[in-house]
């Protein structure tokens, strides 16, 4: 795995040691907290740079692109798979996405060695990824990752395919559950819908292209790991007036607080915006994806 990050200019590799440091930081003040001594056990293996800043291929165009700006993307690995909670993690990713002198925010995934080390030898295209592009920031354990396992073409056509059928339907389903509510006037129930529909939507990429996608919530996180994965996603999202970030950030939390929040609103303009988008978002995802398959099926093919 690459160790240096020569290839980034001086700001950035900056932004890359701050990122660790509040990592470092924030997991050791979450292990003085745990109640129990097995709880203050945690340990991070490794600490990975992977995505555009590791391949050299990120865009900081603020005021092109719809007002896209790379984000970092960390993988953290801890000892065991119980350090990887959300209880660990909350504090340090709000950190990391309010933290000034790095200025984009930050995905951070966590996972610990031996889920990383399943995943590749169950051939997850995103762990093989990044442990042959990634760039190693932090290592307590020398140990290397496993060997990526190895799916025939018609495997992998075979497990894109399932993940296809069964993600694009529920994402397509959720956006007509939402449309349904909104026509019922019930916007929370419309905005936690459509929030379901884009983190489907997203999910589908993401397995198709990689056979991964994390276990998250979080809109903005999905949408960073797929647009890295294919910059055509960009085009769904406007960036480049508040009020559409603003819009977006409230579906982001609709998922919580639409349904447990009495404070939580969403006007009918937003939500129309919301879903006209997320349509286009769909439609986008549905090409990626039907490109994708028709590749792999294409391989499958030849290979016999």
């Amino acid at each position: 795995m690459k160790i240096s990050l020569d290839h980034l200019p001086e700001s950035k590799q900056r932004n890359v040691a701050r990122i660790v440091e509040i990592v470092h930081e924030e997991f050791d003040d979450a292990l003085k907290e745990a109640k129990s001594e097995a709880k203050r056990r945690g340990r991070i293996l490794k600490i990975i740079l992977f995505g555009s800043y590791a391949k050299g291929t990120w865009v900081d165009e603020p005021h092109t692109m719809k007002g896209y700006r790379s984000d970092y993307d960390i993988l953290v690995i801890v000892n065991e798979s119980r350090f990887a909670g959300f209880e660990y993690w909350d504090r340090a990713t709000d950190r990391l996405n309010r933290e000034p002198t790095i200025g984009v925010p930050v995905g951070l995934i966590v996972h610990s060695g031996r889920e990383v080390n399943n995943a590749l030898r169950n051939a997850q295209y995103f762990f093989a990824d990044i442990r042959r592009e990634g760039v190693l920031l932090y290592e307590m354990d020398d140990r290397e990752l496993a060997e990526p396992g190895v799916l025939t073409a018609e495997q992998a056509c075979d497990v894109a395919w399932e993940h296809y059928n069964q993600r694009s339907k529920s994402a397509i389903n959720r956006l007509e559950l939402s449309r349904f509510a909104l026509s019922r006037y019930m916007t929370n129930e419309a905005a936690f819908e459509l929030h379901q529909s884009v983190e489907q939507t997203y999910a589908t990429v993401l397995l198709v292209l990689t056979n991964y996608s994390p276990p998250s919530h979080n809109l903005k996180f999905l949408r960073m790991l797929a647009e890295d994965r294919d910059r055509r996603l960009i085009d769904a999202w406007p960036r480049d007036q508040h009020r559409y970030n603003a819009w977006f950030n409230v579906l982001n939390e609709a998922y919580v607080k639409a349904r447990y929040s009495k404070h939580y609103e969403i006007s009918e303009e937003a939500l129309h915006w919301l879903m006209d988008h997320t349509e286009q978002l769909n439609a986008l995802v549905q090409k990626v994806c039907e490109e994708r398959l028709e590749s792999l099926e294409k391989i499958a093919v030849d290979e016999h």
